[in-house]
C-alpha cells in the first residue's frame, strides 16, 4: 500500500507533496495489471501482453479441463452471453441421465455446453448429460442452442434451460447438423456415404484423409431439417466433398457450402437457395494456383468474406463478394499478417485474424499473432493484439468480435490446457 507522510505548514511544499502523491497513486493504479509475456506458463485471470500492450482476459477462468469457443463462422452469442464448450469432470449426482448410485465422475472428454455473461463474467453450465455432444449451432433470434448426441438432435431453450428432442436421424441416413438459419426454422447438414466414413475411420489425421476423400469423388448430400415438424429434406447431391455449411446471417433461405479438398484444385465457395435450389458459385479463379476459402457472412448478410491468395502462398488478401450483385473487393495484407481464419465486427469496419505458424500455407516466419485489421483503401492497417508464440496451432484460435466490438475472443493452449480468452481492441496506456 502506498503511504505518504509529511509535516509542513508551507503551502507550496504541501502542494508539491500532494502532486507527488497523486502521480504515485496513478502510477500504482496503472501498474496494478501485470505486464507479462503471454503463455509458456500458468497465466493470471488477466494481464497486459508485454509485446502489444493489450489487455487479455481468461474468460474460462475457474473451470478445469479444456474449454473451447466456437468455430469462427458459427455465431456463439445470445445477447451479451457467449456459448462455449468445456470438458470438466462432472459429479455423478449432477448428471441428468445417470443413475445416482454410479458414484463416479463422467469422463473428462464428456463435452458439455456452458455460457458466460461477458459483462459480469458469470459462467453457467447449461447441460449435464452423460454423453458428449456436438453442434456449435445457436439461433440468437429464438434464443436456442442446438446440439447433437449420437443420432439425436436437441434444442435447448436458453431462457428456461430446458431441452427438447427435435430430430432422430434414421439408420440409413446417419449424419449431423452444422448450422441453423437466422429465424431458427431450419437446420442444415451434409450426409456422407459409409465409404467416406470408412476413409475417415482408417485415416484419422487430416494429412492422411484430406486428399483421399477429395480423390474419391464420393456423392454427398445437403439436407435441411424443419425444427418445428422434424421434416428432413434432401436438397442437393454432388460427387464432391460438400462441407463448411453456414446459413446467411439475414436470409433464412440462403445456405453457403464449399467443395472441400486441396484449395488450388477446387472451386470452393457456393450458395444454394434451399427453396428454389438455385446454385451460385462465389468467386472464380483468375490465375494458376489461386485459392480462396474459410468464408463467412458479414453481420448484415450483404457480403461473404473469404481468405484469398493470388497465387497461393505469395500474395494475401481478404476478399469480399457482394451477395446481391456478385461484385468483389479485396484488401491486401502481408505474409506475417496472414491468418488461418478471419472475422469481422458488426458493421464490417474492422477485421480480426488468428495468425498462423510457419508450417501453415503462408510459411510466415513471424505469423503467430492475434491481429486487428482496419481497411485503408485497398490494404489493411495491421495492429498486433496477442503474441501467440507459445500457442500450438494444431488448435485453431478462431476469432470472434464481442457483440459490442470492444473485444476479440479466441481459444488457445499457450498455458497447456485450452482456454477461452478475450483481448481488448483498445491498447492499454501504461
Amino acid at each position: 500500500m502506498f503511504r505518504l507522510y509529511f509535516i509542513t505548514t508551507k503551502p507550496f511544499i504541501m502542494k508539491l507533496y500532494l502532486t507527488v502523491a497523486l502521480f504515485s497513486l496513478v502510477a500504482l493504479s496503472a501498474t496494478a495489471q501485470e505486464v507479462l509475456e503471454t503463455g509458456g506458463k500458468k497465466m493470471p485471470d488477466s494481464w497486459i501482453d508485454k509485446d502489444t500492450h493489450h489487455k487479455v482476459v481468461k474468460l474460462s477462468a475457474g473451470l478445469t479441463g479444456n474449454s473451447l469457443s466456437f468455430y469462427f463462422h458459427n455465431n456463439p452469442f445470445i445477447g451479451n452471453e457467449m456459448i462455449f464448450y468445456n470438458t470438466s469432470n462432472q459429479p455423478a449426482e449432477e448428471v441428468t441421465d445417470m443413475k445416482r448410485e454410479e458414484a463416479k465422475p463422467v469422463n473428462v472428454n464428456n463435452r458439455q455446453i456452458f455460457s458466460i455473461d461477458l459483462k459480469t463474467k458469470k459462467i453457467t453450465q447449461l447441460t449435464n448429460c452423460s454423453s458428449p455432444m456436438n453442434g456449435e449451432v445457436v439461433c440468437e433470434k429464438t434464443k436456442t442452442v442446438f446440439y447433437q448426441i449420437k443420432d439425436s438432435v436437441f434444442a435447448l431453450d436458453f431462457a428456461t434451460r430446458k431441452s427438447k428432442l427435435v430430430f432422430v436421424f434414421p439408420k440409413d441416413f446417419q449424419s449431423g447438423i452444422s448450422t441453423v438459419n437466422v429465424d431458427g426454422t431450419l437446420l442444415a447438414g451434409s450426409y456422407a456415404t459409409p465409404a467416406e466414413k470408412e476413409i475417415l475411420k482408417n485415416n484419422p489425421n487430416k494429412s492422411s484423409y484430406f486428399n483421399l476423400i477429395y480423390d474419391a469423388h464420393l456423392p454427398k448430400t445437403l439436407f435441411t431439417i424443419n425444427v418445428k415438424t422434424g421434416e428432413l429434406k434432401k436438397i442437393f447431391t454432388d460427387s464432391a466433398w460438400l462441407n463448411h455449411l453456414q446459413f446467411s446471417t439475414t436470409d433464412p433461405n440462403l445456405l453457403s457450402f464449399c467443395h472441400e479438398g486441396p484449395w488450388h484444385k477446387v472451386n470452393r465457395i457456393w450458395h444454394i437457395n434451399v427453396v428454389t435450389k438455385k446454385i451460385t458459385q462465389v468467386h472464380h479463379r483468375t490465375m494458376d494456383m489461386e485459392i480462396w476459402g474459410h468464408e463467412w457472412f458479414g453481420k448484415n448478410g450483404k457480403t461473404m468474406w473469404f481468405d484469398l491468395q493470388q497465387p497461393r502462398g505469395k500474395a494475401f488478401f481478404v476478399g469480399g463478394y457482394d451477395v446481391a450483385t456478385g461484385k468483389e473487393i479485396k484488401y491486401e495484407l502481408g505474409q506475417n499478417d496472414w491468418s488461418v481464419h478471419y472475422n469481422s465486427n458488426a458493421d464490417e469496419t474492422m477485421f480480426a485474424g488468428d495468425g498462423g505458424d510457419p508450417g501453415a500455407v503462408a510459411k510466415a516466419p513471424n505469423g503467430q499473432w492475434i491481429n486487428l485489421f482496419i481497411p485503408n483503401g485497398d490494404k489493411f492497417i495491421v495492429k498486433k493484439l496477442v503474441n501467440m508464440k507459445h500457442h500450438n496451432y494444431k488448435l485453431e484460435p478462431n476469432v470472434h468480435f464481442s457483440p459490442d466490438g470492444k473485444w476479440i475472443i479466441f481459444r488457445a493452449n499457450f498455458e497447456g490446457e485450452s482456454n477461452v480468452y478475450a483481448v481488448e481492441v483498445e491498447e492499454t496506456k501504461l
